[in-house]
């Protein structure tokens, strides 16, 4: 099996991304050559023993959308006791973050290529992980395509159900609409509970991205929110989104 070709998903209404072709530097097609048969873990219908895949039982982050991957691996080298999942479905940026994995010499780090909602669902235990990072998804900023948009409600409940209690939805984006949808969907979902007064400041863990610098340049505010999963009531558990 190719692990550089993400396997068709399984048919889904609408999609939060679209699959763009794109020029792969020889720096990213030796990573991908090199390091992919180590790093990148091929997408499964059933869940893999993350503890095997990583070597140990450590704190588990997912990290949904991660574009080039600067933000990713400068995270997982300043957190080298908890383990990293990273999902992206563009070529380019698998590469590219596979490359900084052999810089920066990373063992804490696997990447899924395929799309982040089935990767969710069949790849993710309930309530195994502890935290999710969506920094700066599409916005889809045209009305006619908001249903686009990732966070939705039925998108808060999966990733509420895959949270450890105590573990944290972190999104951040500099398109103020996208960030009210966000804010209002995630206050929705029963077994998610805001860690500030609507927006939160930018923790320290997470770097500046690209995306992020862009935005600042363009007069884009930017913001974060920080949602952690609360303990479910006592009773039969909800079925799985």
């Amino acid at each position: 099996m190719n692990l550089t070709e993400p396997p068709p998903p399984r048919a889904r209404a609408v999609r939060s991304y679209v699959l763009r072709g794109g020029r792969i530097g020889p720096g990213q097609q030796r990573a991908l050559r090199e390091l992919g048969p180590r790093f990148l873990v091929p997408f499964a219908s059933t869940v893999p023993d993350w503890a095997a895949v990583f070597g140990r039982e450590a704190p588990l982050v997912l990290e949904i959308g991660f574009g080039m991957g600067g933000a990713t691996s400068a995270i997982a080298a300043a957190r080298p006791d908890e383990d990293f999942i990273g999902v992206e479905v563009h070529e380019a940026g698998v590469g590219a973050l596979l490359k900084q994995v052999g810089e920066r010499g990373l063992s804490n780090l696997r990447i899924v290529r395929h799309d982040a909602v089935e990767v969710l669902r069949s790849m993710i235990a309930p309530a195994s992980l502890a935290a999710v990072h969506l920094f700066f998804p599409d916005p889809w900023p045209k009305k006619r395509h908001h249903k686009r948009r990732l966070v939705q409600p039925t998108f808060a409940a999966l990733v509420a159900s895959r949270l450890a209690p105590g573990g944290v939805l972190h999104c951040a984006t500099d398109w103020e609409p996208y960030a009210e949808q966000m804010l209002q969907v995630l206050s929705a979902e029963p077994l998610l509970r805001n860690t500030a007064a609507g927006y939160a400041g930018r923790p320290a863990y997470r770097p500046q991205t690209r995306f992020e610098s862009r935005g600042l340049k363009l007069g884009h505010g930017v913001r974060d929110l920080v949602f952690a999963r609360v303990s479910p009531p006592t009773g039969p558990s909800p079925p799985t989104p």
